[in-house]
């Protein structure tokens, strides 16, 4: 699990210096294809920005999840909050919306197949030839969720040529163990059949301080089998995936309260985002479930491809996939049941893709058509203890207790106190210009439940229809022209409902009331404190609505209301490359890329009205790029560089309205920058590389106006050298490197006062605290390997330096007032082995 990836120039492809007997051994450029523009070609001749990380990387170097491998890469950062939970990030834009009716910013593939769908985009790199970075606009190759940027994940096929197995375990702190095998076996000249599977766990990295299992652990289990058949003219690929992830819980660490025993109030731990945490669910909340997280995702592809003459190839993709995931998490962080939440996430996807490559002379010209079909559903419970949420927007979450630190919430039993409560009740309603009797206060109180619950789902249907085209134009020998388009045509059905399960919210009802005129908000209230309101029965005789807390409810309770939305259009680029010597590749280009139009849906305004179904415009980015990439004939130094400016329209983000937040559109925002990756071989022994990406990127207009986006650090930087020397029939090799990532935020509004008070939000947010601040991470491998390269032996540490950062804060909690931190990872280290039978 180390992070270090050995990159060589990471743009052009070209694999780093992998250490072989008393040599550093690298794949020449002429012996790496690249399949970016959807046809194969060497990563030189390709005019985009492309960063390559080969499967002999990831392998050799125990690269086994995307976060490791993004530090490497220029431009790319992948936050691993949890595998339900990822955010792909590619030159600032961020993709990691769960909604179903969202549309993705940046495409993931698997061998071509679109897994963008955020809750089923995290897979397991194990057993792959390599994973390819085009960053920039990619619309026109990769279609609909690829405004930004494509990632593809290139599996390794069943190979005909050779019998073998290979087989690897891993064992380290927080007892770490993963166990993989891969089995290829030629079945005849024309048939071959692989599979391979990977088991990771480890123990949780932040302490759980009430007991039971930490927080932040992992459970994988993947498997995948393939078929491949190959005659003269013809191949066809079959595979299948799947891929379980169990854990124990999220970390979310309260950034206002320190741990308490909830029992007692007896303070346990710090204020230190990244410490130990003290977490509880709800109790009875989704039937008793435990925190943690249960996901699934499977899937079958056929990939096909026929030499229709020596100029054309005909290429087929079909898939269908479905991807599951229930988790539960305390989303206000601290050791009291304040706000217990779940996210149960569910879509199958269909797709179907037919392209024809045609070939003549100094032309290279592509056609191709796309079905693409999914379904999805996210449903979001959550639970409430009233009385504590009360509290907390009263600031009086330590129970009103004397001489009780702000910082430390009272125990669990104080909140029964009906005098306590009852005056918060009296304090809010003051607040809000209302003056209300102690004793329908204390009436309103003894009403609050320990737990309310809610739920809201949203659904989305989607089918679209995808056109496109691509030529590439030879002009002399060392000029050419790229040009293509695509058009896009989506029809698409959204639906959304919420409702309240165990009875009407008396603390959501008193909110709604006191914003009523003076006959209504006295009738309310008054109905609210009768005892038992919560779950009386709407009638003549008792006409209070269904309110909600967190969001109000549909018709009937629960009612789907539904849209159709239909939506279509065309992007395109053009470039321009110039290859003056065979080793050296110059490029300009312009590109437009879309994320179509979505219905946003949010809750009704009031109990029992019309979900909100919003239709959003169209996100455009407009860009341009020059870029070089240069390998010198020695192979000795190459180099990789790009700058890149970007114009936004119609930037979708996500703004806190009270208790919910709803995509919205933020008006307008730029991006510039450069990047640029550089390795040098000055020995056999000894290989050096460093990689840099700065990125300028702020909002221009509407109330984030100046704000950084989110997750998009200024500066990113990395260093990693190998190192061999010759020793007992093989070679020891040491790989120390080095990463750093400037101050980033971690949400659009940048966490700034002004933007997180009343209406916006419930509770105004005085502080600028939920940011991430530079830091480094040091990491060092150490190993031997035999010369033939059957097995290896080697020890790994990661985050040498126990660094202490988060990868995530503000979270769900923010609605609350309640923010939360999720902590990165800790110091890893440990041992693998491995062994290979056979030959490859």
């Amino acid at each position: 699990m180390t992070l270090l990836i050995k990159s060589l120039a990471l743009g052009i492809g070209l694999t780093p210096m992998l250490a072989q007997a008393s040599t550093i051994e690298q794949e020449s450029p002429s012996e790496i294809l690249v399949t970016a523009q959807l046809r194969s070609q060497k990563p030189l001749d390709v005019p985009i920005s492309l960063s390559v990380v080969t499967g002999a990387q990831l392998e050799k170097l125990g690269l086994d999840q995307f976060g490791d491998m993004a530090r490497l890469v220029p431009g790319l950062e992948v936050q691993q909050q949890s595998p339900n939970n990822p955010g792909f990030v590619i030159r600032g834009i961020t993709s990691d919306s769960g909604e179903a009716f969202t549309e993705p910013r940046i495409s993931v593939f698997q061998d071509g197949v679109s897994i963008s769908r955020s809750r089923g985009s995290y897979v397991e790199l194990f057993d792959i030839a390599r994973v390819e970075v085009a960053k920039g606009p990619q619309s026109t190759l990769y279609g609909r969720g690829a405004l930004i940027g494509g990632i593809n994940i290139v599996q390794n096929k069943a190979d005909l040529s050779a019998l073998y197995a290979q087989g690897g375990v891993r064992f380290g702190n927080f007892r770490q163990r993963s166990y993989e095998a891969v089995a290829n076996v030629p079945a005849s000249s024309a048939i071959a059949i692989r599979i391979a599977g990977r088991v990771r766990r480890h123990d949780g990295t932040v302490d759980n301080l009430l007991g039971g299992r930490d927080y932040n652990a992992s459970d994988m289990k993947a498997v995948r089998g393939s078929v491949r058949l190959v005659t003269d003219r013809a191949s066809f690929d079959l595979i299948a995936n799947y891929q379980s992830d169990r854990g124990r819980g999220t970390g979310f660490k309260s950034l206002l309260y320190r741990p308490t025993d909830p029992a007692t109030g007896t303070v346990i731990g710090d204020l230190r985002p990244t410490s130990a945490a003290a977490l509880i669910a709800g109790s009875g909340f989704e039937g008793g479930s435990p925190l943690g997280l249960r996901r699934h995702v499977w899937g079958v592809t056929g990939l096909g491809s026929i030499e229709l003459g020596d100029q054309l190839t005909l290429t087929s993709i079909s898939a269908y996939r479905r991807f599951g995931g229930t988790e539960v998490l305390d989303v206000d962080g601290t050791s009291l049941p304040i706000f217990t939440a779940a996210e149960d996430a569910r879509g199958k996807q269909l797709s179907q893709e037919l392209r024809l490559e045609v070939r003549h002379g100094p032309v290279t010209a592509m056609l191709g058509s796309s079905y693409f079909y999914e379904r999805g559903r996210q449903r979001t419970p959550v639970q409430f203890d009233e009385r504590m949420v009360l509290a907390t927007l009263a600031g009086q979450l330590t129970g009103g207790l004397a001489g009780r630190s702000i910082t430390d919430p009272a125990p669990a039993a104080a909140f029964n106190n009906i005098l306590f409560t009852g005056s918060l009740v009296q304090a809010l309603a003051a607040a809000r210009g209302t003056a209300i009797s102690l004793t329908e206060a204390q009436a309103l109180a003894a009403n609050l439940s320990p737990g309310h619950r809610e739920t809201t789902s949203n659904f989305s249907r989607t089918q679209a229809l995808d056109l496109y085209g691509d030529l590439t134009i030879r002009l002399s020998g060392k000029l050419e022209l790229g040009l293509g388009g695509r058009y896009n045509r989506d029809w698409k059905k959204t639906g959304y409902s919420a409702a309240i399960i165990n009875g009407r919210s008396i603390l959501g009802g008193v909110l709604g009331a006191l914003a009523q005129p003076a006959p209504l908000k006295n009738a309310l209230l008054a109905g609210l404190a009768v005892p038992g309101a919560a779950t009386i029965p709407l009638s003549a005789a008792f006409p209070l609505p269904g309110f909600g807390l967190a969001v109000q409810p549909t018709a009937n309770n629960g009612m789907v209301d539904a849209a159709d939305l239909d939506d279509q259009g065309v992007v395109g680029r053009v470039t321009l490359r110039y290859s003056p010597v065979r080793t050296v590749s110059v490029y300009g280009g312009y590109a437009r890329g879309r994320r179509p139009k979505v219905l946003a849906a949010s809750s009704p305004a009031s109990p029992g009205g019309p979900a909100a179904l919003d239709r959003l415009p169209a996100e455009v980015v407009d860009s341009f790029e020059v870029g070089a990439k240069a390998v010198d004939p020695g192979r000795h130094l190459s180099f990789d560089g790009a700058a890149f400016h970007y114009r936004y329209r119609n930037f979708q983000t996500l703004e806190q309205h009270g208790t919910q937040f709803v995509t919205s559109t933020a008006g307008n925002a730029e991006s510039y920058g450069f990047e640029g990756a550089l390795q040098w071989t000055p020995k056999p022994w000894f290989s050096l590389s460093a990689t840099y990406a700065f990125n300028h990127s702020r909002f221009k207009t509407g109330a984030y106006k100046g704000n950084r986006l989110r997750l998009a650090p200024d500066h990113m930087a990395s260093v990693y050298a190998v190192l061999s020397k010759a020793a007992g029939g093989g070679q020891i090799v040491l790989t120390p490197s080095l990463t750093y990532q400037s101050r980033a935020f971690f949400d659009d509004d940048n966490d700034r006062p002004e933007l997180q008070r009343p209406p916006a939000t419930l509770v105004p947010d005085a502080r600028q605290d939920e940011v991430q601040s530079g830091y480094v991470l040091a990491n060092l491998e150490l190993g031997w390997e035999s010369t033939n390269k059957h097995w290896r032996v080697r020890g790994f540490i990661k985050n040498l330096f126990n660094r202490h950062y988060m990868i995530d804060a503000g979270n769900t909690g923010d609605v609350l007032g309640l923010p939360t931190a999720v902590a990165g990872e800790p110091r890893f280290f440990g041992i693998e082995a491995s062994l290979i039978f056979g030959s490859r």
